[in-house]
């Protein structure tokens, strides 16, 4: 397993609301991307919050997990978001600076054969896989409802004046649903996890287009945030690459 990661600025904002975590235990192989929202500084203070609450959750928790089948694991994976929400949730409930944070997170979990994705928010997860790109997860935002009603394109939403407006985060409100979805990993899946400032400025295409022309996923996460700060880069831009290497 080779992993990357890369989160920048971007060309507009003053400060840098996405946080990523990559594990550092290889009995653990998680991974997860967070988008912060809220004045003052209470949207690096969701997203970093967040991802600590699930990786506490996780450390604490998962090494117990005796029957590691799709159901349990997906079960757990819940069962961490919402622990996270609830962590979220009371800090802005206690400091008035921080009231009405909230933030995306999506999380992957490679465990034996399967890969987990957790969701939440308008972050998304990718896979890579024979020269192609399916996106895993659904956008909670205004424009993906409108896309499902028929009443825009997708290639409208991606201009929408409205397309930051999501309608599930983590931390708002007391009670969350979340995504979740598995499926097997092959031999040279990649994984994608990025936030929206990078989906926001390229497209799809030009995503796939870097992973099949490079064979260094460093190289392809680097060209990537390039390429959204040279289209715009008008939010903060995070990925996380995961590419399964063994046969």
């Amino acid at each position: 397993m080779i992993v990357a990661a890369l989160t920048d600025i971007g060309n507009i904002r003053e400060k840098n609301e996405d946080y990523y975590y990559i594990s550092d235990d290889q009995r653990l192989n998680l991974f997860i991307v967070a988008d912060g929202m809220g004045g003052h500084n209470s949207g690096e203070v969701a997203s970093k919050s967040a991802i600590e609450a699930v990786v506490d959750y996780f450390k604490k928790n998962y090494f117990y997990l005796t029957n590691k089948n799709i159901a349990s694991v997906e079960n757990f994976i819940e069962k961490s978001m919402k622990y996270a929400n609830s962590v979220v949730f009371a800090q802005s409930c206690s400091e008035c600076e921080l009231m009405g944070m909230g933030t995306t997170l999506t999380l992957l979990l490679i465990e034996g054969d399967y890969f987990f994705i957790g969701h939440i928010g308008d972050s998304r997860a990718y896979l890579i896989r024979n020269n192609t790109i399916k996106q895993i997860t659904e956008d909670h935002s205004f424009v993906e409802e409108l896309v499902k009603m028929g009443k825009i394109t997708h290639e409208e939403a991606r201009v929408h004046p409205q397309k930051n407006i999501i309608t599930r985060a983590l931390g708002v409100e007391e009670k969350i649903e979340v995504d979740i979805f598995h499926d097997n990993v092959k031999p040279q899946d990649i994984l994608l996890l990025c936030t929206d400032g990078l989906t926001n400025m390229v497209t799809d295409e030009e995503i796939l287009n870097e992973f099949t022309r490079n064979e260094d996923i460093n190289i392809s996460c680097i060209n990537l945030v390039n390429l959204a700060k040279i289209n715009g880069g008008y939010d903060n831009i995070t990925v996380v690459a995961v590419k399964e290497v063994t046969s």
